[in-house]
């Protein structure tokens, strides 16, 4: 781990304890004078670092830990083990240099005031973080600009739809022009176009500040588009650092062979059949007989065209996550 690095993560811990129960009004009278404890591992030895203009997917299944991971990172939680610093600070310390320079961005909350028109909720935050007037004006220009904010900022925020709004919330956390991230499911219940348009603002943000950004979705266009590299953790554990590419190479042993023919041939003596049409043939071949399959198919069939494609990182994902033991 280098010490320049924009956050740095140490055998990072966290546990919650829950009080609980059985049923009844028994178990509730038991429970006045001896209650029952269970310790949660939200986050289990977490250990990585993210350099300066990085963009980082932060991948798991649901109750993996990445938001706790996100929430710790902020300064929203104290961990229980550990170590974090995020551009030199210890972020639960919550101080206003560290608060300057960093969002927490998260899907499914909102920061904007319901009732009033969102340009208002904005002046909010310029006062919050004490932006300069100029400041302010150029990062609103800017940020307008690149999300299309003009017809919505004098609208009520309770009159937006689901995409103008997270627009808008994106928005608002970058007012102060902050040099890390905490993406949280940015796009989530967001139609096809509003998550490209959210993505393409992402990356045009980092291309433009240098911006740090730590991104969960579970939606892998999100990451195929963005990160290079990715962290996936299970169980709040780490399950893999690097590379998409290295991702797949390591937890996918196949490929995909699509075949398109002058007519109808039985492929199943070539590798397993995932689809079939009437001249098109999707095959699951392992990557060590690549190059054997595809010289049998070219040799003794009609083949019109024949393409090799990784399979889908969604489905090497999945994969990783149904596994009962970790690789």
């Amino acid at each position: 781990m280098t010490a320049v690095a924009t956050v740095n993560v140490t055998h990072l811990r966290k546990v919650y304890r829950v009080y609980e129960r059985e049923a009844g009004l028994g178990a509730a009278l038991r429970a006045l004078f001896q209650r029952q404890m269970q310790e949660i591992v939200g986050v289990d030895d977490l250990t990585f670092a993210i350099e300066a203009g990085e963009i980082i997917g932060f991948l798991g299944p649901n109750g993996a830990g990445k938001t706790t991971t996100l929430k710790m990172l902020a300064g929203l939680l104290y961990p229980s083990a550990g170590e974090v610093r995020v551009l030199g600070y210890v972020p639960w310390r919550r101080e206003r240099a560290f608060l300057r320079q960093i969002a927490l961005v998260m899907g499914q909350r909102q920061q904007l005031i319901w009732d009033i028109p969102v340009i208002d909720s904005f002046e909010l935050n310029r006062a919050i973080y004490r932006i300069p007037p100029a400041q302010y004006r150029h990062m609103l220009d800017e940020l307008a600009d690149l999300l299309d904010l003009a017809p919505l900022l004098h609208k009520p925020v309770r009159n937006l739809s689901l995409g103008e709004r997270m627009k808008c919330e994106i928005a608002g956390s970058l007012l102060h022009r902050p040099q890390v991230l905490f993406l949280d499911e940015p796009t989530i219940g967001l139609d096809i176009v509003m998550q490209r348009r959210i993505r393409d603002f992402i990356r045009e943000y980092n291309q433009r500040t240098g911006a740090t950004v730590l991104l969960t979705s579970h939606y892998m266009a999100d990451v195929e588009a963005l990160c290079r590299r990715v962290i996936l953790i299970h169980h709040g554990t780490m399950l893999f650092d690097g590379d998409l590419t290295r991702l797949v190479e390591r937890f996918s042993p196949y490929k995909t062979i699509i075949v398109r023919l002058e007519e109808p041939a039985d492929l199943r003596p070539y590798g397993e059949v995932l689809s079939q049409s009437e001249d098109h043939v999707s095959l699951r071949v392992p990557k060590s007989a690549i190059a054997r399959v595809t010289a049998r198919l070219l040799t003794d069939l009609p083949v019109l065209d024949l393409s090799v494609e990784d399979p889908p990182i969604e489905t090497v994902i999945e994969q990783i996550f149904t596994q009962e033991e970790v690789v």
